[in-house]
């Protein structure tokens, strides 16, 4: 009966370990992550249900959660939910959408890893901004990316430190009831056009 175990313990060990087939990955086509991934679209209708701290807790620890180049964690980002905060950055860009929250991400210009004079801000930014919003449709959430305002704008709006620098907008909230994908939403390109293995 030993000898029996041990077999058992050891085939076990083998196929949890083996590589993972064309099979077992399209098995896993209906995994979680995948499943949220076709989920989340640009939302840019809002309803004005107020977004609980919970919630916000939990999104900007997923961002937290982020790598970053060489770990500097260079980010630094202004929850906008005040009044006033949704008034100034409404009058700053057209795209805030009316939501009830809006993630200003910005960046230290003088933590932000640089290499041959390129800062590694943007893309550090780029990588805890997809954390927090796939964190956000976990929770039932809306988010857009948002690009359209002028930075020093916004950065003299809100009294930035000069080393704090925008890297983008991320309205958030409940999508209102008639939200939906935009029609450019499902062009996605086959991997045949984005993909070259060498």
């Amino acid at each position: 009966m030993k000898k029996i175990f041990l077999f058992a313990c050891v085939a076990t060990m083998l196929a949890a370990c083996a590589p993972q087939t064309e099979q077992t990955v399209n098995d896993r086509k209906s995994n979680a992550f995948m499943d949220l991934a076709r989920r989340r679209y640009a939302v840019r209708e809002y309803a004005q249900t107020p977004v609980e701290q919970a919630k916000l807790d939990s999104i900007l620890e997923a961002g937290r959660l982020a790598p970053t180049a060489k770990n500097v964690q260079p980010q630094h980002i202004y929850v906008l939910q005040s009044p006033e905060a949704i008034a100034k950055i409404n009058e700053l860009t057209r795209c805030a959408y009316g939501a009830p929250v809006v993630f200003l991400v910005c960046y230290d210009t003088e933590l932000a890893w640089t290499k041959d004079g390129e800062s590694s801000g943007n893309m550090d930014c780029s990588i805890i901004g997809t954390h927090m919003m796939m964190e956000a449709t976990e929770l039932g959430l809306g988010t857009c990316w948002v690009k359209w305002f002028d930075a020093a704008e916004v950065a003299a709006a809100f009294g930035l430190p000069s080393n704090h620098k925008p890297s983008f907008l991320m309205p958030c909230g409940y999508a209102a009831e008639n939200s939906k994908p935009s029609e450019h939403h499902f062009n996605r390109k086959p991997l045949s056009e984005t993909v070259t293995y060498k």
